[in-house]
């Protein structure tokens, strides 16, 4: 893709909007950790023989799976747990040494009692998975050198827990649908969880939980239908949330809509985000429970199209210091105070107070949690340029010298962590990332020499990586890492379009 005018930017932007609008779903990557939970729990659905290929492939030489460090555990317990359930194939070979290397992985690469990333339900997941793992080794008659049980604790506590209450068919907590498939046995049919549009919690491992292993009955045929489709989406291999209709919607158009991007978004767009805005406001997508932060990107989107909603539906989210994501969250989010933020700052100087008091104590708390160094780090995303970007749009809205002096920190940091090929990631130089980082340092109005060659640099590498067709590095946290991927690429669009000026700049100074 061609990105060197201003029309072709335009052009590819709208291009993400129409596929957005003709996908009901949205678009994210395929998961290692979901798609291994299919092959285990669901070998009976078409797409079976792709996925087992799938984990097959996607293995790395030091026998890992998933992200780096920490983000390859729980990854890599699903694949090996999944690998060691699969019987019967020509790939026996292949599938015996992935099993071999990921065990040693295991053993090797992850120490006992590791602290482990804050990625969606990991306190219930890992101990499941060791578990799983653990009795598949132990009923193995021939286990050819292979381990007799993980070198490996986790915590069971919050696991057995919710396997209690749905035991005793008292409801659990909505947002544990989504990882139901480590409740075990009570979990089939459970008449106290509630497929929406026959996915339980928009994951197809929770849907496959619920459902059981066949005959499945006419009752149950729009599940089968949401793993049907679900899995034919990426050719077998599943993603581990489906869908992220409301998401993708809301940060795409707070992506493109501020960029200078004169794309055309329909007006369904509105239509579909405040039909979805109920009393707690809105979910990820349907099937999800209504969360903070989708509820406030969602607001901040309406006010860009021009339809603004009230924002009281924050309140109920409201501790008097920050504002939570969900009820009984066990870390609050930086981000998604950010993204609070900037929905009510949007409503200041309507003539109620409290946006603007709630605004800056908000702001304070933010400012509380940034690292000495000038970065954020965030629940929802491995990278500390996603939350630092979130946290700096937020300063930008405050006056006052704590947030000024925030800014001033975050623009710091980002300068002096770019990489020699003008790019920033917190592994390696990444799209996104690089994204982020530039918007980070295009919010102040006049930036200095140092600022503009780091956006100069930025802007080359992410015009390459577009123009390449390079695929974005999963960073974002579900069970594990994903990639929203319309939303990443409207991101670097729209970071791309709003930074132009620097080259318009450096045209006249020449």
């Amino acid at each position: 893709m061609n990105v060197t005018s201003f029309a072709a930017l335009r052009d590819a932007a709208q291009d993400i909007v129409d596929e957005m609008i003709a996908d009901p779903y949205g678009l994210t990557s395929p998961s290692v950790y979901e798609t291994a939970r299919m092959v285990a729990s669901a070998p009976w659905l078409e797409g079976h023989r792709q996925r087992v290929e799938f984990l097959l492939a996607q293995q790395h030489e030091d026998g890992t799976w998933g992200g780096p460090a920490a983000y390859g555990l729980l990854p890599t317990l699903s694949a090996v747990d999944a690998l060691l359930s699969v019987d019967g194939t020509q790939d026996a070979g292949r599938i015996a040494r992935a099993v071999e290397s990921g065990l040693a992985a295991l053993t090797g690469r992850f120490p006992r009692n590791a602290e482990l990333p804050d990625t969606i339900a990991v306190e219930l997941l890992a101990p499941w998975l060791i578990e799983q793992i653990d009795q598949r080794l132990s009923r193995m008659d021939d286990r050819g050198g292979l381990p007799a049980r993980l070198d490996l604790q986790a915590d069971t506590a919050t696991l057995n827990g919710i396997r209690e209450l749905l035991r005793r068919h008292t409801g659990i907590p909505e947002k544990t649908w989504h990882s139901l498939e480590a409740l075990g046995a009570p979990a089939v049919r459970s008449g106290t969880v509630t497929p929406m549009g026959g996915a339980v919690g928009a994951s197809p491992a929770a849907t496959a939980a619920w459902l059981g292993d066949p005959p499945h009955t006419d009752a149950v045929q729009a599940s089968l239908e949401y793993l049907r489709r679900t899995q034919a989406r990426h050719g077998g291999p599943v993603s581990g949330i489906t869908s992220i209709t409301y998401f993708e919607l809301a940060w795409v158009v707070a992506a493109l809509a501020g960029s200078g991007l004169d794309v055309d978004i329909p007006s369904q767009v509105a239509d579909t985000l405040r039909t979805a805005l109920g009393p707690n406001g809105l979910a990820a997508g349907p099937g999800l429970p209504a969360d903070s932060d989708d509820t406030s990107a969602a607001l901040h989107a309406l006010d860009l199209l021009g339809k603004p909603e009230s924002v009281d539906c924050l309140w109920e989210y409201d501790t008097g210091l920050y504002f939570t994501c969900f009820p009984n969250e066990r870390t609050p989010s930086t981000s998604t105070n950010a993204h609070i933020l900037v929905a009510l700052a949007d409503r200041r100087g309507q003539g109620d107070t409290r946006y603007d008091i709630a605004a800056a104590r908000v702001g304070d708390w933010l400012v509380d949690q940034q690292e000495p160094d000038g970065r954020w780090m965030d629940k929802w995303h491995a990278s500390p340029y996603y939350a630092t970007a979130c946290g700096a749009a937020a300063m930008a809205r405050l006056d006052g010298p704590r947030t000024s002096a925030a800014l001033d920190d975050a623009v710091r940091w980002v300068l002096d962590t770019q990489h020699a090929d003008g790019s920033w990631g917190r592994w390696e130089g990444t799209g996104e990332e690089t994204a982020y980082a530039l918007q980070v340092l295009n919010h102040r109005a006049a930036p200095d020499r140092r600022s503009l060659d780091a956006i100069r640099a930025g802007r080359a590498f992410l015009k390459g990586h577009v123009e390449d067709g390079r695929e974005n590095t999963p960073l974002w946290h579900d069970k594990d890492l994903y990639t929203p991927v319309r939303v990443i690429r409207a991101e670097i669009l729209g970071t791309l379009a709003a930074t132009r000026h620097v080259e318009t700049e450096k045209e006249a100074g020449a």
